[in-house]
């Protein structure tokens, strides 16, 4: 028939030609309809005139006037086209499930995630990366268009008679029966069979093949622990479903000498007692590669234990490249074992002089560290020999010496 309405934009939104058959239709508009999907990102206007479109040329009496008439004959009723929920035309032609965006079961469910730790080091995180990902997943098949049959016509499961379901019967003890509930085995839920005659040659029934697909990740310069990088609709495909996302969670290795917090970078170095006292002029090899020359000003003295801020060597700020946090040194400094007369005599002529003593001093001083003296436990000899001094006083009789012990650091 001659088409004398002589529109093509129903056809063009879905990409086929006047010429195309309603299996045509029918797959053109399952591609663009996920693709355009507003829950997927899509232009909701551009979802709608899709599904509009799908409502008129999937419907044989409808098309007919399209083709004949145009759009305009259809808006004034012949036929009655055109003016359908988009949602509910996506729902029946997928057979209803879940798709967010407030409209409760609209639209075919979404598939599962899948997430992937990406393992990078702090050196990548300061320079930023980009790793290419090799992934196998599963994909429609593009033979059978996901039906799993030649034919394109998938029959009624017989197990469970197109419900998806079965209901089994568990025997608990004698007289006692639990009815339960499971996804038809036979179908996988789908409520449809693939006659073993109209199998399809490329995925043998399964409505999916497996597919490469390569990745391209961008780590971005100052990313954080933690951050994830989704691929949105990369995930495994399945017949009525959309595909869920492909995660990458970031995760960083530690580094042997810098510790990262937020934009900070913090590290240590050891310096001796003379460049502690006389000044540091010492270079840092950073994370890309540059050395940083760090000096403290003539006649500042590195104190132990005590960070140091360099700005702007820390880490950078993600989205703006001309930002970067602090980097702190905290100084060891390496004492001396031991030092000659004429050592202590230098000291003595360079440094302020030593206080004056008073009466207070240790006899038998021992050397210890923290970790060999327990001062609780001191204390609480301290506290019983007190204690045992006092029960002498009320009962010289008994021939008891003073209670205690002493406890001393062990000598290193």
């Amino acid at each position: 028939m001659a088409r004398r309405g002589g529109s093509t934009k129903f056809y063009d939104l879905l990409n086929v030609t006047p010429t195309a058959t309603p299996e045509e239709i029918k797959k053109a508009y399952r591609k663009a309809a996920i693709k355009n999907h507003p829950d997927k990102g899509g232009d909701p206007e551009k979802f709608k005139e899709i599904s509009t479109a799908y409502d008129v040329l999937q419907d044989a009496e409808k098309r007919e006037i399209y083709d004949t008439y145009g759009e305009d004959a259809l808006k004034e009723g012949m036929g009655g086209g055109g003016g359908g929920n988009p949602f509910d035309i996506f729902e029946s032609f997928f057979g209803g499930g879940g798709m967010g965006g407030g409209r409760g079961q609209r639209g075919p469910k979404k598939g599962e995630d899948v997430t992937h730790a990406l393992q990078v080091t702090l050196k990548d995180l300061y320079k930023g990366l980009t790793k290419k990902l090799s992934l196998t997943r599963n994909v429609i098949c593009p033979k059978c268009d996901g039906t799993g049959s030649k034919s394109g016509k998938p029959t009624t499961c017989r197990g469970c008679r197109g419900q998806g379901v079965k209901v089994v019967l568990r025997q608990l003890g004698p007289g006692m029966v639990q009815q339960m509930q499971m996804v038809c085995p036979d179908c996988g839920g789908s409520g449809q069979a693939v006659d073993p005659s109209d199998t399809c040659p490329v995925c043998r029934g399964d409505k999916v093949v497996q597919d490469k697909k390569v990745l391209e990740v961008r780590v971005e310069p100052g990313t954080e622990h933690g951050k994830k990088i989704v691929f949105r609709g990369e995930a495994d495909e399945a017949p009525g479903t959309v595909p869920g996302d492909i995660i990458f969670v970031v995760q960083m290795k530690e580094h042997a000498t810098m510790r990262r917090k937020g934009h900070d970078l913090y590290t240590e170095l050891d310096i001796g007692l003379a460049e502690a006292l006389a000044g540091v002029d010492l270079p840092i090899t950073h994370l890309d590669g540059r050395v940083v020359q760090l000096k403290l000003p003539p006649g500042a003295v590195a104190r132990p234990m005590t960070f140091y801020k360099v700005p702007d060597e820390g880490m950078p700020v993600p989205g703006s490249p001309f930002e970067k946090g602090s980097l702190f040194v905290r100084f060891n400094v390496l004492f001396p074992s031991t030092l000659d007369a004429d050592a202590v005599a230098a000291l003595e002529a360079a440094l302020p002089p030593r206080p004056t003593p008073d009466s207070t001093y240790f006899e038998e001083a021992e050397e210890c560290t923290l970790r060999d003296c327990n001062i609780e436990e001191e204390l609480r000899a301290k506290l019983h020999q007190k204690r045992g001094s006092a029960m002498d006083e009320d009962d010289e009789d008994d021939g008891a010496g003073p209670g205690g012990q002493r406890v001393q650091c062990a000598q290193q």
